[in-house]
């Protein structure tokens, strides 16, 4: 930003930043060996390479907080507004992660998940660990989906800072305005571990589905194992491994990575990719249906012909 502004302003002061710039990454990188390699004996270096960074940090925020206190002057107004707010925008950023790195490799604090961002593009970007051997970590939002008996998405949501086990309330009042009507009830209802809870389960069982599938994480009571043990539960547990194969295909039409800018676009890309799964699943039961259509006609007319090749001569 301090680039830009020099090339449309007659800022002053900045005749060395590329050497600001290349001291500053040589710093980092320092830093950044030091901590990761780090194995006990060379803490003391590694605390020095680490202030020396800081320091650096410090010093040109302080000169980014100088420029924005007595801006530069030009005559393209509406680009020095523009660069000016988005140095202002990096500097807190730096201010931030400055302040946590000092906590966290100084003063040997745990950052708490709610003071980090893992994006300075994206800053709503949640940290994602689902224990997955091959995504170990992802970058994004966890998203909610229902599916019915016939694979169509009839929920979805986006949670932000949100966890399975407090979705159940609410997912079974949306399914319920929205499908059930009034006084009918889900056949049944799966669920992974992550969503059980005692509470989950009575709210589950009161009112809203014939059989729930709330598999209990952890050690089991005597209830819990007859419960498990049912035969229905069981067969509608298999079935619900079906929803990974919806998962899949909703990652190849469009979630798999979000191209889109902000959390307005994420959330319109995630709705569009449910949209685009939803339309193929309708797609190949009309496929289906017209191909089994196209059979029947065919076999019905095959059996026409049999009928009259088997039928007697008539004598003239």
């Amino acid at each position: 930003m301090v680039e830009k502004l020099i090339e449309i302003s007659r800022l002053q002061g900045w005749r060395k930043i590329k050497h600001i710039r290349s001291t500053t990454k040589s710093l980092f990188r320092q830093a950044s060996q030091q901590v990761f390699r780090s194995n006990g004996k060379n803490e003391q270096q590694k605390i020095q390479t680490v202030k020396n960074y800081l320091n650096q940090s410090k010093m040109l925020q302080q000169r980014f907080d100088e420029l924005l206190n007595a801006p530069p002057v030009g005559t393209n107004i509406q680009s020095l507004l523009l660069y000016v707010t988005l140095l202002k925008r990096y500097t807190d950023f730096a201010k931030k992660f400055t302040d946590q790195i000092e906590r966290r490799l100084l003063k040997g604090e745990v950052i708490p998940a709610s003071e980090k961002i893992y994006s300075i593009f994206e800053e709503h970007t949640e940290w994602i660990t689902k224990g997955k051997l091959n995504k170990k970590v992802e970058l994004g939002h966890l998203l909610l989906i229902t599916t019915d008996q016939h694979q169509l998405i009839v929920d979805y949501k986006i949670m932000e800072g949100e966890r399975d086990a407090t979705q159940v309330s609410s997912l079974k009042e949306r399914i319920q305005s929205r499908i059930c009507g009034t006084g009918k009830k889900i056949n049944s209802h799966s669920f992974d571990k992550g969503f059980y809870s005692k509470v989950n389960l009575d709210t589950l069982q009161q009112d809203y589905t014939t059989q729930v599938v709330l598999p209990k994480r952890g050690r089991h009571s005597k209830e819990d194992n007859e419960r498990e043990s049912a035969k229905s539960f069981k067969q509608l547990r298999r079935a619900h491994s079906a929803v990974e194969s919806n998962i899949n295909m909703l990652e190849h039409h469009g979630l798999n990575r979000c191209v889109d800018k902000g959390l307005r676009g994420y959330k319109r890309n995630v709705g569009l990719s449910v949209l685009a799964y939803n339309l193929h699943i309708i797609g190949n039961y009309l496929i289906a249906q017209q191909k089994q259509q196209e059979e029947k006609r065919l076999q019905d007319k095959l059996n026409y012909r049999r009928k009259k090749q088997a039928a007697p001569g008539i004598a003239a």
